[in-house]
């Protein structure tokens, strides 16, 4: 795929934590609707690059536009609110909260935007079952799968209706089948609504859902191909 407009872009961002430089002048541009793999050896600064990209880390040099507006220039609370109402969030090990059943873990994004708590649950209930996980709605996370978790997780990601999802590792902690399941999923709901995906990974197989995948080497980007 040919990024055209980018609806999200990093540029020249550098990133250490400590001593370690994990980023170093990385620079990436995401196209509206766009699926796009992050991928690279270990320590290659992947998932520090999707959280810049994401809002949850701020760059110490360089750049992270979205939609126009600076990311890297808006305070906490300002990108919280971001993250909430535009940008989905699909980790590898789902962080479910424990405590809650499925129907309300998906709803918590919803509530904290203060919606309806009636229209957040028929919301969520509706994300559930779009995603294969209707019969999980009242479970605990500690009774689910992994794959059932990261339904969860996704509907969860989805359920606000983001511009973007963001992916790291979306299915390291699963076997094959459901591996393969859960980006069939993920990128099938995608792209019936429209949303960007920025994914994580080392599996050749995940990338290979991609449009685009770009190969990260020592906190800089390498190598960017169309994915086979």
């Amino acid at each position: 795929m040919t990024t055209t407009t980018a609806l999200l872009r990093a540029h020249a961002v550098h990133k250490s934590f400590g001593r370690t430089e994990a980023l170093r002048g990385a620079t990436l541009d995401v196209a509206e609707g766009e699926v796009l793999a992050l991928t690279g050896p270990s320590g290659s600064g992947k998932s520090t690059l999707l959280l810049c990209l994401a809002g949850v880390l701020r760059p110490e040099a360089g750049s992270v536009t979205y939609d126009g507006r600076r990311l890297d220039d808006l305070g906490e609370a300002a990108r919280t609110r971001l993250r909430r109402r535009e940008f989905g969030l699909v980790l590898q090990f789902g962080q479910l909260v424990p405590e809650l059943s499925a129907v309300q873990n998906v709803m918590v994004p919803l509530l904290l935007e203060r919606h309806d708590r009636a229209a957040a649950r028929t919301s969520a209930l509706a994300w559930l079952e779009r995603l294969g996980a209707g019969g999980l709605a009242d479970a605990l996370p500690g009774d689910l799968s992994g794959g059932e978790s990261q339904r969860v997780a996704m509907a969860r990601a989805l359920v606000t209706g983001p511009s973007v999802v963001f992916a790291d590792e979306p299915t390291g902690a699963l076997d094959t089948v459901a591996g393969e399941d859960v980006m069939e999923v993920l990128v099938s709901t995608a792209r019936s609504t429209g949303a960007a995906v920025v994914l994580v990974t080392h599996d050749n197989r995940v990338a290979a859902y991609a449009d685009r995948e770009v190969v990260l080497r020592d906190g800089a980007v390498e190598e960017q191909a169309v994915a086979p």
